[in-house]
């Protein structure tokens, strides 16, 4: 009976720069996905093309993956230099370029493999299907969807790859489907260049003018941690399992990667029918903690239906990790008592604490001065003219925290991580010499030969248990033994030297024909003819922003096609943001909680609120049968000018009303 094919799964990592995508491969990531020089949707992450297929090279050794963001919405201008770097990463050796915009399928694009970047706005069957047969091999799902929906979602594509966020800061707004940053300072998210303005405290107001909540940052959400859905989500179809953060330093990479490696290792381990994508394993000079890495608390969002706690409304900065309660205040320093003899404040830490009026107040640490059992005396390193005095609320009593850890990052900051390849290593006594071979974990192999004289061992135990010893010696290789098998018709002896050198040249060949073995992902061809898009009316929110992503949605079937907003045809109150986050379900002022509440049912209405930080002012409109939010503005006027005048291609013209016959 033949053997089912495995199931193999991808941990995908982010990078910030080359070194980072290395350490993310060393610990235990199965592909990396990186900025290159231009047009990726982190505008500060890019990389030269020299780095990226530095990155490749390390990779590929262990068949790990390399995919580059090309994932912005293009001017009509900037196709031609997107067509000719997809053709530079294509000959770096990429593996595959995430993508938004469709018009780059309009373009004379290398044979290199085509994922759909969660800016593509992935959250029915049938955008992921039509997805799958233009020709994409792989696509990261919206962030919002619970397990019934990716379901869904897989019982409609067979063969593209389904990818899932997994760790990381949560974008409010469905990807691709947030404006506010371009309208309110004339930075677009679908460019590369987010404001973040989703981060900032909003008063919330109802109809009446009431305040409901003051300065608080109802639209920030707590970071995404699906740590205990990882086998669930498989068996909803997930294939690949991506953890955020193109700028997150070097330590946040290794722990997180290091991390979600445990624990999907865990699982195949116990499931045989699953494997990884890339070969290898790791083994950490570390135990991984998430929570040491900068975060605003964990959540696992919709993935288990909707949770009142999603939120991060105090704050969007990362308040750290309980460290003790401060026990005396001086004139220029603290007493702190940390409740655990083996906990250690170093200088250089940075503390954190909730002051009276529910801001997160901080310090760095400048000495720290052990003072016996659990007490440290605490010297803050205050910045240029601020006074000790100045440091908020901080009393005898108070919790503090550390989101800060020196020596947490000292330890990271080390190599922190071996991976290897299992090798079966034997050496046999052949005619006239020896032959190594050596077959990895994939069943791929190599042997080289020795012209060497049979020279009796005088001491039999003593030159089998050398020989095995030296022949598992792989160093700094990317290999270790897994068994190491003499096939001799008599115990032999064979000089160290000789034995080292003949060890060195089959690890080089076995690489060899590793590299020869290695395939490029296949480039998955469009169905033909086109199939239909799934509507066939686009309005600004699809992000078609030059004339082949019009021709690609005309040649599939739309007979209107919006321009995006970056165009700036929608000039007056429209959704700048459509999101899954529901202000009122969060303040508990939803209908729906209301239902069957005596004396409340009835009374509470999905109402419009206002959201006002600053000048700007935001709607908040309920559509409840989806049950989703729309915050609602307009471009500001001084942003248009300030655009209209550094525009250097004309925005396009497209229907505004469906053409007659």
């Amino acid at each position: 009976m033949a053997t089912a094919p495995l199931t193999r799964l991808e941990l995908l990592a982010p990078a910030r720069d080359a070194d980072i995508g290395i350490e993310a491969v060393n610990h235990g990531a199965d592909a990396v996905y990186i900025g290159g020089p231009g047009f990726g949707a982190r505008d500060k992450a890019g990389n030269p093309i020299e780095d990226i297929a530095r990155l490749v090279t390390h990779a590929h050794r262990y068949n790990a993956r390399i995919f580059v963001t090309l994932n912005t919405i293009l001017r009509d201008d900037e196709l031609e230099g997107a067509r000719q770097l997809a053709w530079q990463l294509y000959e770096a050796g990429v593996d595959a370029l995430i993508v938004q915009d469709m018009g780059l399928l309009e373009l004379d694009l290398p044979p290199i493999q085509l994922h759909a970047s969660t800016q593509t706005d992935i959250r029915t069957p049938e955008k992921a299907r039509f997805l799958q047969d233009v020709g994409f091999s792989q696509m990261v799902l919206a962030r919002e969807l619970d397990l019934q929906q990716i379901r869904a979602i897989k019982a409609e594509v067979q063969q593209a790859h389904l990818e899932f966020f997994v760790h990381g800061a949560l974008c409010v707004a469905y990807s691709g489907q947030c404006f506010i940053s371009h309208a309110h300072t004339g930075r677009s998210a679908n460019r590369g260049s987010c404001s973040q303005e989703c981060r900032l405290p909003y008063t919330v107001t109802d109809a009446a003018g009431r305040v409901i909540a003051h300065d608080k940052h109802v639209l920030s959400l707590k970071d995404n941690d699906q740590s205990a859905n990882l086998e669930a989500l498989i068996d909803a179809g997930i294939r690949s399992f991506k953890i955020e953060g193109r700028y997150k330093d070097m330590a946040t990479v290794k722990n997180v990667t290091a991390h979600y490696r445990t624990l999907l290792d865990a699982i195949l381990d116990r499931r045989p029918e699953l494997a990884r994508t890339s070969h290898g394993r790791c083994r950490f000079t570390f135990t991984p903690e998430p929570e040491q890495a900068f975060n605003r608390g964990g959540t696992d969002y919709f993935v288990n239906g909707r949770k009142i706690d999603i939120g991060a409304f105090d704050t969007p900065k990362h308040a750290g990790m309980p460290l003790g309660e401060v026990k005396r205040v001086g004139a220029a320093e603290f007493d702190l008592d940390t409740g655990d003899a083996t906990r250690v404040v170093n200088n250089g830490d940075a503390l954190t604490w909730w002051d009276r009026q529910g801001e997160l107040q901080g310090v760095p640490v400048n000495v720290a001065t052990p003072l016996g059992g659990t007490l440290w005396r605490i010297e803050p390193n205050l910045s240029k003219g601020q006074a000790f005095s100045d440091l908020k609320d901080l009393f005898p009593g108070t919790a503090v925290s550390r989101n800060r850890d020196m020596a947490w990052e000292r330890l990271l900051a080390k190599p922190s991580s071996e991976r290897r390849i299992a090798l079966d290593v034997t050496l046999a006594q052949v005619q006239g010499g020896f032959e190594l071979s050596l077959k990895d974990e994939t069943g791929t192999k190599a042997a080289v030969r020795l012209p060497h004289a049979h020279e009796p061992a005088r001491d039999a135990k003593q030159a089998e248990a050398q020989l095995k010893e030296h022949l598992a010696k792989l160093g700094d290789t990317i290999f270790e033994a897994r068994r190491v098998r003499l096939a001799m018709r008599e115990p032999l002896f064979l000089p160290v030297s000789k034995l080292n050198a003949l060890r060195r040249e089959a690890v080089a060949a076995l690489e060899a024909a590793r590299t020869a073995a290695f395939e490029r992902l296949p480039r998955d061809r469009a169905v033909e003819p086109p199939v239909p898009y799934p509507d066939d009316t686009l309005t600004y929110l699809a992000n078609v922003y030059n004339t082949q992503a019009a021709a690609f949605y005309a040649r599939h079937g739309v007979k209107v096609i919006g321009a995006a907003y970056e165009s700036h045809e929608e000039l007056g109150e429209v959704p700048l943001m459509i999101t899954k986050h529901c202000v009122r379900w969060s303040l508990s002022l939803c209908p729906k909680q209301a239902k069957g509440v005596t004396g409340v049912q009835g009374t509470v209405r999905a109402e419009p609120l206002t959201l006002k930080h600053g000048d700007d002012t935001l709607t908040l409109r309920f559509d409840c049968k989806p049950c989703e939010m729309h915050v609602v503005g307009a471009l500001r006027k001084n942003v248009l000018k300030q655009l209209n005048s550094q525009m250097k291609a004309e925005p396009l013209t497209f229907y505004r009303t469906r053409p007659t016959a």
